[in-house]
């Protein structure tokens, strides 16, 4: 795998943010800017990682990840209107809709996991893969937003088998994290850096690897730099 971080840490030029990335050790990053900056400096930021050697994991590159989107008033938030036939018929439009206007030629346009929107399981995204049709459309795998339940807490190595045996020729990058079953009624899980909660994050490594060796996985939902650079420190150890 290629390790990365979702933060782009402090700088003040693209050759400094892709120093600093190859300097701490990773090999893929997100891209730190979006569509709204100039050509330019998007194009300055994609130079300076290909002179670092390191892989654009998300938007633009590998892949550009988006959740399905729900009907509230929060994007990416829980709603009961998520989960009807209606509105699975109105996210493979969406998607069909996206790649064909995009075109994409490089890249590949991918849906996240979430626990409380379509798709929620290795099943449903098979069947959106296939309800989707589309060559350019693929998978983002980020399986600890999946585990939602009792089950697939304590059987998560089971369940990551599945996913990945189900999904993983679709696969274009994963994100890294940690989920911990909370002793709290009524059911907590609680998303967390890694080695903080109770996945076999080795196992992980493994299933990632056997699809793909130079996978792009991106470390994610930290609040601090030194907090990415404390995580991409013991994650290291942790695989060595």
């Amino acid at each position: 795998m290629k390790l990365g971080l979702s933060s782009p840490l402090e700088h003040k030029t693209p050759e400094e943010w892709a120093e600093n990335m190859q300097k701490i050790g990773c090999q893929a990053v997100n891209f730190p800017v979006d569509y709204t900056a100039p050509k330019e400096v998007i194009q300055a930021y994609e130079q300076a990682a290909k002179d670092q050697g390191l892989v654009i994991a998300e938007v633009g590159a590998c892949c550009c990840v988006n959740v399905s989107g729900s009907k509230g008033a929060r994007w990416d938030g829980p709603y009961k209107e998520n989960l009807t036939k209606e509105t699975w018929k109105d996210m493979v439009k969406s998607i069909q809709n996206i790649i064909d206007e995009a075109d994409p030629q490089n890249t590949f346009y991918t849906i996240e996991p979430m626990p409380w929107m379509y798709p929620m399981g290795p099943d449903e995204y098979v069947k959106l893969i296939e309800d989707v049709d589309r060559k350019h459309f693929a998978v983002h795998k980020d399986v600890f937003n999946w585990i939602i339940s009792p089950e697939r807490y304590f059987y998560h190595e089971e369940f990551m088998e599945e996913c990945f045996e189900k999904l993983g020729k679709y696969i274009k990058s994963c994100h890294l994290k940690d989920v911990l079953l909370r002793q709290e009624f009524t059911l907590q899980l609680q998303e967390t850096a890694c080695g903080k909660g109770g996945i076999n994050l080795k196992k992980y490594k493994e299933l990632i690897d056997s699809v793909n060796p130079d996978m792009p996985v991106i470390l994610e939902h930290l609040g601090s730099d030194q907090e990415y650079l404390d995580s991409l420190k013991f994650i290291k150890e942790y695989y060595q």
